[in-house]
């Protein structure tokens, strides 16, 4: 199984590559544009650039699959405060499959300073004095105290976008 995943963070490419290990999978990072700003502000933007993802680096290469991944950020129905979230989306060409990543509340001063237009990357630096956690254990792994990661949690929306590739109980349905 070949697959391209829509972007060169390592952390991503290695959510793929975990996620999938039972199927020896062969992982090509491709370098695309996600369409979206570089802070998704909802589901349906956060998905769009998941998809964006998905297609271009599909488009780019001979892989059987494109993989796209996007973080963002969101305020949910019923949940008080923003939110991190995540998802993914998966083609082969024919059919685009999403499917999403855990979602996290955000505490509320991280919150203020995203609603304010900065982005949640530099945020948690600067709150964490950190350089680049969005390329190591992210915010999900800093606000769960380890407990879930970045990978773990992006492998979650691998999981679940290529999973209608994988079984029979889709039949193709879109």
């Amino acid at each position: 199984m070949k697959l391209a995943v829509g972007s060169t963070n390592p952390v991503k490419v290695d959510a793929v590559e975990r996620t999938l290990e039972p199927y020896e999978p062969t992982v090509v990072a491709v370098d695309v544009d996600s369409g979206v700003g570089e802070q998704p502000w909802s589901i349906e933007e956060t998905v769009a650039g998941a998809e964006n993802r998905a297609r271009r680096a599909l488009a780019a290469t001979d892989a059987d699959y494109g993989v796209g991944l996007e973080g963002g950020v969101a305020r949910l129905e019923g949940v008080p405060g923003l939110s991190l979230i995540m998802w993914g989306a998966v083609t082969d060409g024919d059919r685009l499959e999403r499917g999403s990543g855990p979602a996290l509340r955000l505490p509320d001063s991280v919150a203020e300073r995203v609603d304010a237009g900065a982005e949640l990357g530099p945020v948690m630096d600067d709150l964490l004095g950190t350089d680049g956690l969005a390329e190591s254990e992210g915010a999900a792994g800093a606000l769960t105290a380890g407990l879930t990661d970045r990978t773990r949690a992006l492998g979650e929306a691998v999981a679940c976008s290529i999973g209608p590739f994988l079984t029979a109980y889709y039949g193709g349905d879109d």
